[in-house]
């Protein structure tokens, strides 16, 4: 898992902190809806009034699967998990999720965001975030 001296590969999505990484998201004040990555309008509702938001550092697998072909762009090792997680409060945030072998785990599995690193465009290392078995059930 991540390399703390690795920049992230998009700026302003997390953030790592000595106690774990935090996505940074968006709310709504008049929906109540929170959003992954942050927008400026409210994705559900249209509302301008999204305020910044730490979201939970843990969730459920809600569903998962393997990789076995390197996307246009992509320069690190495959195969890896790709997975849906259920975040406290209902949000769900797809990203990369750490098992071995990857897309293994189980449904339903407490997960806890993590960081890791990837290769970027240029093949240097990069810092993104990531799921891993962990945390405790929401």
């Amino acid at each position: 898992m991540g390399d703390r001296g690795a920049p992230p590969l998009v700026d302003g999505l997390f953030r790592v902190d000595p106690d774990g990484v935090t996505l940074l998201g968006g709310r709504s004040r008049s929906s109540g809806l929170s959003h992954f990555p942050r927008q400026p309008v409210c994705p559900y509702t249209g509302a301008d009034d999204v305020e910044p938001v730490d979201l939970p550092r843990v969730g459920t697998l809600w569903q998962v699967t393997e990789v076995t072909a390197s996307p246009p762009g992509y320069a690190g090792p495959v195969p890896y998990g790709l997975g849906i997680v259920v975040l406290e409060g209902g949000l769900r945030v797809v990203g990369r999720v750490l098992g071995d072998p990857p897309g293994a785990i189980p449904v339903g599995t407490a997960m806890e965001v993590v960081a890791d690193v990837v290769p970027d465009g240029d093949g240097e290392p990069a810092t993104i975030w990531a799921f891993a078995p962990g945390g405790p059930r929401p």
